[in-house]
């Protein structure tokens, strides 16, 4: 279903009945108004004492009609407080005047408060039911307040006049199309696609319901400072709203601040103790909090394996908080590398960066689990990485160590080739040559096929280059200690060579 989301929002003017009856000019009616149409209060006030009978009900409506029209004048003019003023003077002395009540309200409609203005509408209908501009303005307030329920009340309980129907019908349609696909994303979790169509819904209907529900979808998706923006805005105009209170919790739940998170969901049931998101929110935080705390503590002290079931259980309450789930995930790494799951370490480093690339610890994290796989190049690229991030004296002395070590890993394994380990005694480095030898000798391969021939000899070679190494004590130590031992014999060969070109010049 295609929805058209650019259907303009009409602002209805405030008009006068008796439209030939409207003074000549602003300042004719002022001079009118202070020569002989003041109110039993202003009289009071400027210290007129001409009697204490209150004037007659025929001057007070035409004073009143008056004061509706200054405040028709001043609306016109945008200067929209004060005709607020003017229309609140003829209500006062006219509180029965279906018209003065409609005019307040499309003033209050255009200064977007709206369910002021759906007040004056009501009380306009209760006193002329057959004031069919008063229903549109019911309609029109519903919708700027986001109740389509009520817009739709409005126009088929409420709206008797064809040509009202057919002014607000297409709005309300275009309205519960738009809310409906709202819904519908909203329930999939599609939240940038809700926010496309609540933007659009915003341009015709200021609703501080739309924005709320928008700065919630903001936050899922990480924007939280845009939503507390619109929070703090909407309180600031209604400092009791539970929604606004609770989208507050929700960015601070998002931003991982645990404490405070609670208090304000707290808060809004307080104000609403029926708030079902902020009860579902204060269960999952208080959830999380006691999960978290539990697997550190279980971590602390040496349970490696139940602390792990606890951070797993943890992580799958709320798939997407990022930097709760990025630190649960980090501390089941850490869990990993104490229980020698050096891969499932790695894992969970991998999708700790995922959600948040600047997680220092996890790339240092993943770089020594690199380095115990003996992924050296894999180590020496996350020691990079953090460096770039943080410069500091133990990072430089890590990335060092790690390119000694890829370095090493690059060159033959001796003690691989003869199968021992790095601390083999004499003795058994020279059993381990002959075993090895014997195995590999050519001899014994004399009816194998050409190229297994080779392969054999290789190997013979290779042990034999072994066991040259291992069995010289001195360049065993240059061996251990990670020194090329083939550039420095060639090192040596070109300076013997130099010196014996030199004595045989002389």
């Amino acid at each position: 279903m295609e929805i058209n989301c650019n259907i303009p929002y009409k602002k209805k003017r405030v008009d006068d009945e008796n439209d030939e009856n409207k003074a000549q000019n602003y300042q004719n009616v002022c001079k009118l108004n202070k020569n002989d149409s003041t109110t039993p209060e202003e009289q009071q006030q400027h210290g007129d004492h001409k009697g204490d009978d209150p004037l007659p009900a025929a001057k007070l409506a035409r004073i009143a009609n008056q004061k509706n029209r200054l405040g028709f004048e001043q609306y016109e003019a945008k200067n929209y407080q004060n005709a607020l003023n003017f229309y609140e003077d003829a209500i006062s002395m006219c509180p029965d005047s279906a018209l003065y009540h409609y005019n307040r309200g499309t003033t209050y409609e255009y200064l977007h408060d709206f369910n002021s203005a759906l007040t004056d509408a009501r009380i306009a209908i209760r006193l002329d039911p057959s004031f069919e501009k008063a229903y549109v303005l019911v309609a029109k307030c519903c919708l700027a307040l986001g109740d389509i329920i009520g817009t739709d009340q409005a126009v088929k309980t409420e709206v008797n006049a064809q040509s009202t129907l057919v002014r607000i019908q297409p709005l309300v349609q275009h309205f519960q199309q738009l809310d409906a696909a709202i819904q519908t994303n909203y329930d999939q979790k599609a939240y940038r696609t809700v926010v496309y169509y609540l933007d659009s819904a915003l341009n015709q209907s200021p609703s501080c319901k739309y924005r709320l529900l928008k700065a919630e979808c903001l936050a899922y998706l990480g924007s939280c400072d845009e939503a507390l923006a619109i929070a703090v805005d909407v309180m600031k105009m209604d400092s009791t709203s539970a929604d606004a209170i609770y989208v507050r919790g929700l960015c601070l739940y998002y931003k991982d601040n645990l404490e405070k998170r609670i208090l304000h969901f707290e808060r809004a049931l307080t104000l609403d103790p029926d708030h079902y998101k902020s009860k579902q929110m204060r269960s999952k935080c208080k959830q999380l909090k006691e999960m978290k705390e539990n697997g550190n503590m279980l971590f602390k002290s040496g349970r490696y394996r139940e602390a792990h079931v606890i951070y797993t259980d943890a992580l799958k309450i709320d798939e997407q908080n990022k930097d709760v789930n990025s630190k649960l995930l980090y501390n089941r790494a850490l869990v990993n590398t104490r229980i020698g799951a050096l891969r499932e370490a790695v894992a969970d480093c991998n999708r700790v960066l995922e959600l948040n690339a600047q997680y220092l610890k996890a790339l240092l994290l993943r770089a020594r689990c690199h380095n115990d796989l003996e992924k050296f190049e894999e180590a020496v690229a996350d020691y990079e990485t953090a460096l770039n991030l943080e410069k500091t004296t133990e990072i430089k002395r890590l990335l060092r160590d790690a390119k000694f070590a890829l370095k090493k890993s690059k060159r033959k394994d001796y003690y691989k080739i003869l199968g021992i380990g790095r601390n083999s005694s004499e003795d058994e480095i020279k059993k381990a040559y002959r075993k090895k030898a014997l195995v590999h000798h050519p001899d014994r391969h004399a009816n194998s096929s050409a190229e297994e021939r080779k392969e054999e000899e290789l190997k013979f070679k290779e042990v034999g280059e072994a066991y040259a190494i291992l069995s010289d004590a001195r360049k065993k130590a240059r061996y251990d200690s990670g020194q090329d031992i083939e550039e420095q014999e060639q090192d040596n060969f070109a300076r013997n060579e130099w010196i014996r070109r030199s004595l045989c010049r002389n």
